[in-house]
């Protein structure tokens, strides 16, 4: 999988999307979110820590997601956060705000 095109840059707003919704499926540590974005995007979507960690503090500063000390799978100290029941609201509006941009993108891009 994945391409020899460079990784995608990400549209501002969207990390804060893509970590909530990464979320949804349960705790995870911020290696293991940067992961798993990068699996399910096939190598597309590359998210370094200088982005990450400042994403998930702006996401605990506003109660969207709560973050605990933890074993990481090789028995390392990790931090792991977890989606707030704000955190599940707020991932439902910018679902659907991101949703309406793409949906406007792409009448742009199809016009005659």
């Amino acid at each position: 999988m994945g391409t020899d095109k460079p990784p995608a840059e990400l549209l501002p707003g969207t990390l804060d999307l893509l970590i909530l919704r990464t979320l949804l499926v349960g705790p995870m540590h911020g290696y293991g979110i940067a992961a798993r974005l990068k699996l399910v995007s096939e190598d597309v979507l590359q998210v370094g820590e200088s982005s990450l960690y400042p994403a998930l503090q702006r996401l605990l500063l506003k109660g969207w997601v709560r973050a605990e000390w933890g074993a990481s799978e090789n028995k390392r100290r990790a931090r792991y956060y977890e989606l707030t029941a704000a955190g599940k609201r707020q991932l439902a509006a910018e679902r659907e705000e991101f949703a309406r941009i793409v949906a406007a993108i792409w009448k742009v891009l199809d016009m005659a």
